[in-house]
């Protein structure tokens, strides 16, 4: 990894001792080797992560018996919950010149260790505490992970870049239910064996980020640069008077508060097509697939055609799971089609959306913009679960769906007509 990183500097210094006008002496590297870093420790925890997320709807509606509302109040504060602290992890990896692997590595170690308290709670008061830790500790690593993708990238690959990581991310989701599903058949405690393993590979993901991923990222500060004031949280909160920040924020929160989490589709499929409780965990595989095969092709496109527009048809994918789900289709594969939509979404969205921000968001400021817009996504997509689950005790499953639907309809239009549509040149 250094080795890598050494030779892109003594072959960068080359290229400028040559002089301008003479043709560079090697080809740019298409991913920084912090990329590909950042991108092994993903997959690691996310192997952890979505072993944990693949049997948690199942074990508490199933095992623990909760309603849909308690379900939602629970995977609310398993989905929003970061939104809390996202600021906080943003603001001080911006502080100091850039601490963003340690806070990042603070977070991992957090949600480490959070699950194996799962083997200890049992009714809804505790779960919800392990819950919420945990998802503190993905609210401080996402930003400063975020912000040392962007600052290792240039501009005009950020979106491949991105594009790459979450690729790598989401190598570790298809892997995570997998895991998981073997180990339920495999043993007789399953759900303590699925916490117990998820937990040592959590460990193991923490290890790769301290020993591999580079502490500093980006270019070194000038001297201009260091006279600019310490990051503050209102320095943050005023890039909200950019017009373009303010807008793709805007857009995020709206088009947040009409996306149903991935939990809610998984149920929803097990209702409409009697899936078995032994099949349940294998359902996030299809949409993991998706966002694994699409996620470099569109974060390239997205560099092409501008991130804006490839974000904006993401959720016309997830509009499109919605219908086919409140259809009269009961084809076999239709959970087929479900999961490539739903996996689609994921990968015109997720890191797309960071590789927009990041074109106007200050490098001073990148962890804590990046933050910014990440809370309001956040949030907007807890209330969407406490609605949700809410809206499905009250008048059942198909009524809260179509309700959603016709509010991602409205907020994807939108978005459409005031979202930023300017791409970075290469």
């Amino acid at each position: 990894m250094y080795v890598a990183d050494s030779r892109a500097a003594r072959a960068g210094s080359a290229e400028r001792a040559a002089g301008p006008g003479t043709e560079p002496a090697r080809r740019r590297v298409a991913v920084a080797p912090t990329v590909l870093a950042l991108g092994t420790v993903s997959l690691i925890t996310d192997v952890s992560s979505e072993m944990v997320t693949a049997v948690l709807p199942l074990y508490l509606v199933a095992g623990l018996g909760l309603s849909p509302l308690g379900f939602g109040l629970l995977d609310g504060v398993y989905n929003g919950f970061s939104a809390l602290v996202r600021l906080v992890g943003g603001h001080f990896a911006d502080r100091g010149g850039g601490r963003h692997k340690f806070v990042a590595a603070v977070g991992y170690g957090i949600s480490a260790l959070c699950k194996p308290l799962l083997l200890m709670a049992h009714t809804l008061t505790p779960i919800g505490l392990v819950l919420a830790a945990d998802r503190t500790g993905k609210g401080l690593r996402t930003a400063p992970r975020d912000a040392m993708i962007s600052l290792s990238s240039p501009p005009e690959a950020r979106g491949r870049a991105f594009g790459v990581h979450r690729a790598m991310d989401t190598a570790g989701a298809l892997l995570g239910p997998v895991a998981a599903f073997l180990i339920l058949r495999a043993t007789v405690d399953g759900y303590d064996a699925v916490f117990t393993v998820s937990f040592c590979v959590a460990v193991a993901g923490v290890l790769v980020l301290v020993l591999f991923v580079p502490s500093r990222t980006g270019t070194p500060r000038t001297a201009q640069a260091a006279e600019h004031p310490r990051p503050t949280v209102r320095a943050a909160l005023a890039l909200l008077r950019r017009r373009r920040i303010r807008r793709i924020a805007v857009c995020a929160l709206l088009l947040g508060l009409a996306t149903v989490s991935d939990s809610f589709v998984y149920l929803l499929l097990r209702n409409r097509l009697g899936v078995p409780d032994r099949w349940f965990a294998l359902l996030p595989v299809g949409t993991a697939a998706a966002f694994l095969l699409l996620a470099l092709p569109l974060g390239r496109l997205a560099d092409r055609v501008g991130p804006w527009r490839v974000f904006l048809a993401g959720h016309g994918a997830l509009l499109g799971a919605y219908g086919l789900l409140l259809s009269s289709w009961h084809g076999a594969a239709l959970p087929y089609v479900v999961l490539v939509l739903h996996g689609t979404f994921y990968a015109a969205t997720d890191g797309v959306l960071m590789a927009a921000a990041s074109q106007s968001v200050p490098e001073e400021l990148r962890s804590s913009g990046l933050a910014l817009i990440q809370t309001g996504q956040a949030l907007a997509r807890f209330v969407c679960s406490l609605a949700f689950g809410a809206a499905w005790t009250v008048w059942g499953d198909r009524t809260a769906l179509l309700a959603t639907a016709v509010a991602l309809a409205v907020c994807a239009g939108f978005s459409l007509r005031i979202g930023p549509t300017v791409r970075v040149s290469a």
